[in-house]
C-alpha cells in the first residue's frame, strides 16, 4: 500500500485554486461583508472519503462542551491515521500559501506548523458554535491571525442537518449568511475585529468533519492594530448567555495580558 502524502494532496489544491483564482479573488473581495469565499470538488472524491475514513471516533478526542461551543478536536496529529497531518499541511505547502496570498491580498502569509487551535474537528448531534471572533494572534502573540481555512469532508452532508458556517456580516442585530458545510467543499475566510461566525446546531444523528488551518502575518488584517482572545456571544435570542459571555471574554483577555508568558497553551500540535 503506498502512503498518501501530503504533496500529493497539495498538487490537486493548487491545480484547483490556479483554475478559480480570478473568481475566488473576486468573491474574497466582495464590499459590505465578511471577506469570504469557497471553492467546491477541491480534491479527488476518492481522496475525501479515505480522509473522512481516517477521523478517529469521538471518544478519543478532546470534548469542548460549554456555553460557548460541543464540539470534539484532534490536535496531537501523531495519535491517529496520517492520513489526517498528510491533508492538514497539504495547506501548508508553499505554493498553496502563495495562491492563498494571491487571492485574498494579504501579504507575507505564514501557515501554522503547530495549529493553534486548527487541527481537525468533528461535530455530532447537538454540537454548535456560538458567534464568536477567532483569537486575534498566534500561540505567542507575536503574529496576526488572518484567515481561516475550513475544508468539509463529510459525504452527503444536507444543508438542512446543520453544522454550517454562518456569518453575522452586519453583526448579531442582522441575519447571517450561511455557507453549507458541504462535502469536498473549501472555504477561504477574513479573521479580524468583525468576522464574527457561528456554527450553526446540528439536528442530524451523523458526523460533520471539518480540516482546519489558520494563516498568520507580522501585518493585522486590519488597518489599525489590536488584540482580542477568542470571544464569545451570544445568539440574538440568547440575552442572559451574551452577558455571560461577553464578561468572560473579558476577563480572559485581562488575564492572557498580565499572564501573557506563564499561561499554558494546550490546543497546539506538540511534534
Amino acid at each position: 500500500m503506498i502512503e498518501i502524502s501530503r504533496n500529493y494532496y497539495a498538487e490537486q489544491i493548487v491545480n484547483k485554486l490556479a483554475q478559480c483564482k480570478s473568481v475566488l479573488k473576486k468573491d474574497f473581495a466582495m464590499g459590505n461583508r465578511i471577506n469570504t469565499c469557497y471553492l467546491d470538488d477541491l480534491l479527488n472524491v476518492d481522496d475525501v472519503i479515505k480522509i473522512y475514513n481516517a477521523f478517529p471516533n469521538k471518544e478519543y478526542l478532546l470534548q469542548l462542551k460549554d456555553l460557548r461551543e460541543y464540539k470534539y478536536v484532534g490536535i496531537q496529529l501523531d495519535k491517529f491515521n496520517p492520513i489526517l497531518e498528510e491533508i492538514i499541511y497539504a495547506f501548508q505547502d508553499a505554493r498553496v500559501v502563495q495562491l492563498i496570498a494571491e487571492i485574498t491580498g494579504f501579504e507575507e502569509l505564514m501557515p501554522d506548523e503547530y495549529l493553534y487551535a486548527g487541527g481537525f474537528s468533528l461535530m455530532e448531534y447537538g454540537c454548535f458554535l456560538n458567534p464568536h471572533l477567532d483569537n486575534s494572534h498566534d500561540k505567542d502573540i507575536n503574529n496576526y491571525r488572518v484567515l481561516n481555512l475550513l475544508y468539509y469532508v463529510s459525504p452527503s452532508w444536507q444543508e438542512d442537518y446543520g453544522g454550517n458556517l454562518e456569518l453575522w456580516d452586519q453583526g448579531l442585530k442582522h441575519p447571517c449568511r450561511t455557507i453549507h458545510s458541504k462535502f469536498n467543499r473549501l472555504v477561504i475566510m477574513v479573521t479580524n475585529r468583525s468576522s464574527l461566525h457561528s456554527v450553526s446546531p446540528i439536528n442530524h444523528h451523523g458526523q460533520r468533519c471539518c480540516v482546519s488551518n489558520y494563516y498568520f502575518s507580522p501585518k493585522p488584517a486590519d488597518t489599525q492594530n489590536y488584540y482580542h482572545v477568542t470571544s464569545f456571544r451570544g445568539r440574538p435570542e440568547q440575552k442572559l448567555r451574551d452577558i455571560v459571555l461577553r464578561g468572560d471574554a473579558t476577563l480572559r483577555k485581562l488575564v492572557r495580558k498580565i499572564l501573557k508568558n506563564r499561561i499554558k497553551k494546550p490546543h497546539f500540535y506538540r511534534k
